[in-house]
């Protein structure tokens, strides 16, 4: 926070005290006074300001001397070391209450409250997909904003094409980050250019998002994400309007100094994009090809009818690991030890509700897993679920699964459920072709090895037609 330095001196220290001295050649500049600051010939910044980090504060010169008439002064001024003395503290702002507050308030009450209360200290990240909403409702607020986004390098051309329709749109520059050159190329020398398909996203996402975002966010009090509850149950359900960022610092420097808005946090999808056909703005054309969460081109891709949005990000990774970095804050502390290809050092996941609870579905133990597998001749069929309860693609496929049972009930085939996460992963990798979760098997009645569900249509007419086409 810029203050004002007010001293002794008749005459205000700013830009328009510098005036030319009479008869002075060279076309110096001479201060007609300068109070009791000593002054060094360093050109440094038009303005004095100090940064006292929103305190009230009176300055104390230090190293005085005397007002002397003939000292030539450079084109700026800098004051030597100023003792700032504290007067009194600020309240500090409790986010948890307010996050409370604004609860129930409506996306443009919370854009409005966050613009009015951060000016040009706070900014919109936009990632080029339906996150439009949140610069729309800061158009509405009929307030100034600030937006930046990061390009990575590896969008997809619909996504570039797409800033520059927003830009034209709104009137607007949007301020892009762009990844460290030397630190891209150390990465792709390295390791290729498809590196993530095998070790997973987290190293390429540090270098071509997070550090790009921890070097805008350094020059902020504030962001606004377009963040929602729904966007990613495993990891994003708790999301509130507004929080002290856990991850990130801004321009003060350490814990705290740094406050994220979520405006729509507690709006369904459904709804963003009813009020995005409603106000007629600009969207990315890669939602008409179905894509509906959008990032880099390689790591993107459509979803299917009844796919949670997040399915087409990160797709050979498990559901729990799909932040790329930005958000990993939402991440629970169990959580931190999951690496780009979902490997956790704990299961995390025991206050987690168990899923496909039914009759006509028989619960699978290891030993029971591992018998299955070792029969050849089995007296009738089985379709088994590999899954962990904490994943949201397993939770979205519940229903189908269970009324599957249902359908196959007396029919002859049995249907099982074996949970793989946790201390059963390794096995599941090994033994029951388990990439991510939830993968689905089909134990033929004359053949010890099964046959895994290639499709990601996880709904019950496709599910039937791959087990009538194997029974």
């Amino acid at each position: 926070m810029a203050l004002a330095v007010s001293t002794s001196s008749t005459s205000a220290i700013s830009g328009s005290s510098f005036s030319r001295a009479a008869g002075n050649n060279h076309g110096e500049l001479r201060a007609q006074q300068i109070g009791s600051f000593r002054l060094l010939d360093r050109p440094q910044t038009a303005s004095i300001a100090l940064n006292v980090s929103q305190r009230r504060t009176s300055v104390k010169p230090v190293n005085a001397e005397p007002k002397r008439n003939d000292s030539i002064v450079p084109s700026a001024a800098t004051i030597v070391a100023p003792e700032v003395e504290e007067k009194a503290d600020v309240k500090v702002e409790d986010y948890g209450q307010l996050a409370k507050d604004l609860d129930a308030a409506s996306p443009l009450q919370i854009m409005d409250k966050a613009l009015e209360k951060f000016g040009d200290d706070i900014a919109i990240a936009f990632s080029g997909a339906e996150d439009v909403a949140l610069i729309e409702y800061a158009k509405l607020t009929g307030r100034p904003f600030r937006v930046f986004s990061l390009d990575t390098g590896r969008l997809n051309p619909e996504t570039y094409q797409f800033f520059d329709a927003v830009e034209k749109h709104y009137d607007i520059h949007i301020e892009y980050m762009f990844p460290d050159a030397v630190e891209v190329q150390a990465l792709v020398r390295n390791k290729g250019l498809f590196s993530f398909y095998e070790d997973g996203h987290q190293e390429c996402c540090r270098v071509r998002k997070v550090r790009p975002l921890r070097r805008a966010l350094k020059g902020l009090r504030a962001w606004i994400t377009g963040q929602r509850k729904d966007q990613s149950p495993g990891t994003r359900s708790e999301v509130p309007v507004v929080q002290v960022d856990p991850v990130f610092e801004g321009m003060d420097g350490g814990v705290g100094s740094l406050v994220k808005w979520n405006p729509l946090a507690n709006v369904e999808g459904n709804d963003v994009w009813s009020f995005l056909r409603a106000m007629n703005v600009p969207l990315n054309s890669l939602h008409t090809k179905g894509y509906v969460s959008i990032g880099c081109e390689p790591c993107t891709r459509p979803v299917l009818p009844g796919q949670h949005e997040r399915e087409g990000r990160w797709w050979w990774e498990d559901a729990k690991a799909k932040e790329c970095g930005l958000h990993k804050g939402n991440l629970k502390q169990e959580e931190a030890g999951v690496n780009g290809n979902g490997s956790a050092r704990t299961n995390g996941s025991a206050a987690v509700a168990d899923l496909f609870d039914s009759q006509n579905l028989v619960t699978l133990s290891r030993p029971g897993i591992e018998n299955l597998l070792k029969l050849e001749n089995r007296k009738e069929p089985w379709l088994v679920v590999a899954y962990a309860p904490w994943c949201p693609y397993c939770q979205a496929m519940e229903a189908s699964f269970v009324e599957l049972a249902e359908k196959l009930a007396g029919s002859g085939v049995k249907v099982g459920k074996f949970r793989a996460d946790g201390d059963q992963k390794e096995f599941a990798k090994q033994h029951l072709q388990l990439e991510s979760f939830p993968t689905i098997l089909f134990f033929p009645k004359h053949s010890s090895k099964p046959i895994k569900y290639p499709s990601e249509k996880r709904d019950v007419d496709s599910l039937m037609v791959f087990v009538n086409a194997l029974r």
